[in-house]
């Protein structure tokens, strides 16, 4: 599955951590040694008739696909413009590092283009972190949306330009009636939504209801960012978490580095929004159950905080804004957004 990341982080760790510390010593003078939070900026909202760009950050992609994603989001009414690389292959990457960032780069710069569509997950976006000019993109506010490893891209961009972004639908995403409606509700309309989930989904971790900005996104993609320059202050956030196919004690152990990091005791409150398909491997192995991980770990830090929302590797999924001033109940498991997302 595309949007898999386990299977790349288990096995091309090793590649990845040298072409990372290869990129890192090259780019050491472009990349700030802390990041000072950013006042917050809000792109524009789309409306009927804009220009989109197809963008791929991360895993490659094939021409159905394609066609699929100019299908749906010309049934938004909205043009498409697609980037020069999106179909590009550099093993199970859509192209060169370089490439991938010169495309977001270049749809950032360029005028016709309203908002970013990226096309899949995967993996590959944080390779391509020190390669973007936030610069620019602060001076281009635009919208920009995906999950799964687009949250490396979401939270850098959101933390190097207060930049509003957007966790929601890929291209290559089930665009049924409940994501679209939400999307269009927040993207085009600009309202200030609650995202309130099935309330047979919602299990209360620790009741009560809380205020912050919300951030967040991808569990395992997150935490491989820790103690990286691409991360938000997390003072006073809200934090939403999403996983999927990964066992209890993976997600145990990413929690806890959360928590080790000092990151979960600085926080407002928490959800942990989905955990797709995340089993244990071994059946017949002693192991604790995804709940008693998240009372062991989240419970004592005391904040408001619930299991269960639209968030994640499923087929009805919220748009959830990043770095929006929002109110959380734990009880009820809504996120009820303060402000508009976009101007």
């Amino acid at each position: 599955m595309i949007s898999d990341r386990r299977y790349f982080l288990k096995f091309l760790g090793l590649s990845l951590l040298a072409t990372q510390l290869t990129a890192t010593k090259k780019l050491s003078l472009r990349v700030a040694s802390a990041i000072s939070p950013q006042p917050i900026l809000k792109p524009p909202r789309l409306k009927i008739g804009d220009t989109v760009a197809v963008v791929s950050p991360a895993t490659m992609i094939y021409k159905h696909q394609l066609k699929y994603i100019n299908l749906v989001l010309g049934q938004q009414k909205l043009k498409v413009k697609v980037a020069p690389h999106v179909l590009d292959r550099y093993g199970y990457l859509a192209g060169k590092d370089i490439d991938r960032a010169a495309d977001i780069n270049a749809m950032f710069a360029d005028d016709e283009v309203k908002a970013l569509v990226t096309t899949t997950g995967g993996w590959g976006s944080s390779r391509i972190l020190p390669l973007l000019d936030y610069d620019l993109i602060r001076k281009n506010p635009k919208i920009i949306i995906g999950y799964s490893d687009i949250t490396a891209l979401l939270l850098a961009i959101y933390a190097r330009t207060g930049l509003v972004t957007f966790h929601g639908p890929f291209g290559t995403s089930t665009w049924n009636k409940f994501s679209v409606g939400y999307l269009k509700d927040i993207l085009f309309a600009g309202k200030a939504m609650t995202l309130q989930p099935p309330t047979n989904i919602v299990k209360t971790i620790t009741s009560g209801k809380a205020r912050g900005r919300l951030i967040g996104g991808n569990l395992s993609v997150l935490t491989a960012m820790v103690g990286s320059n691409f991360l938000p202050d997390w003072g006073g956030k809200i934090l939403f978490v999403e996983e999927i196919r990964e066992d209890v004690y993976r997600v145990d152990r990413m929690l806890t580095h959360l928590s080790l990091a000092g990151i979960l005791q600085q926080l407002e409150g928490f959800v942990f929004a989905r955990c797709t398909r995340c089993l244990d491997e071994e059946d017949d192995f002693p192991t604790l159950t995804l709940w008693q991980v998240l009372l062991d770990i989240i419970r004592p830090l005391g904040i408001p905080a619930w299991y269960g929302t639209a968030i994640g590797h499923i087929r009805d999924k919220f748009t959830v804004p990043l770095g929006v001033e929002v109110e959380i109940d734990a009880s009820r498991g809504t996120i009820k957004m303060l402000e508009s997302a976009v101007v």
